[in-house]
């Protein structure tokens, strides 16, 4: 399959996506198949194969991937219907590992901050003395403030051009 994007393949997918998720829930009824959700739909730039992306949540992937391979061939016929094109795409069900690879991810960004936070536990919080320091360096920040807490432009523009 090419990588190159075709704005027709690429309509065509979506179309696809659409339907055999609709065909899917309504022709294969494997109770073996769990929730199955189509992520992605990816066209050859003829139409001929599309790679169809699947994710499926309380069922084995393995046995998912088989019962989806064996149901291709049935599925061709009710979607090249649905969809109104002559030659329907062959079917390939790959599963989508972007999901899985996206939680493991995330999964070690909270193990490693967890492990930061453990590790900097014996840092000290800062001095009464560093916060009155730290309060008094913001203090000339004020002296442009109106009542409101904002600062205001226009007053000084206007005293400058009265001069």
């Amino acid at each position: 399959m090419s990588t190159k994007s075709y704005p027709r393949a690429k309509r065509v997918g979506q179309q696809i996506q659409r339907a055999l998720s609709e065909l899917i829930r309504r022709e294969l009824r494997d109770p073996r198949l769990g929730m199955i959700t189509l992520t992605d739909v990816r066209m050859s730039s003829d139409l001929s194969y599309a790679k169809v992306y699947y994710s499926v949540l309380g069922a084995d992937p393995h046995l998912a991937q088989q019962i989806l391979t064996q149901a291709s061939d049935i599925l061709r016929g009710p979607l090249g219907r649905a969809l109104g094109i002559r030659h329907s795409p062959e079917l390939r069900f790959v599963p989508d590992e972007l999901i899985e690879s996206g939680a493991r991810l995330s999964a070690l960004i909270n193990k490693a901050v967890k492990d930061d936070e453990a590790r900097h536990v014996d840092d000290e919080p800062a001095t009464e003395s560093e916060a009155a320091a730290e309060s008094d360096d913001d203090a000339h920040y004020s002296s442009d403030d109106d009542d409101d807490g904002h600062y205001d432009s226009d007053e000084d523009d206007d005293s400058s051009s009265r001069r």
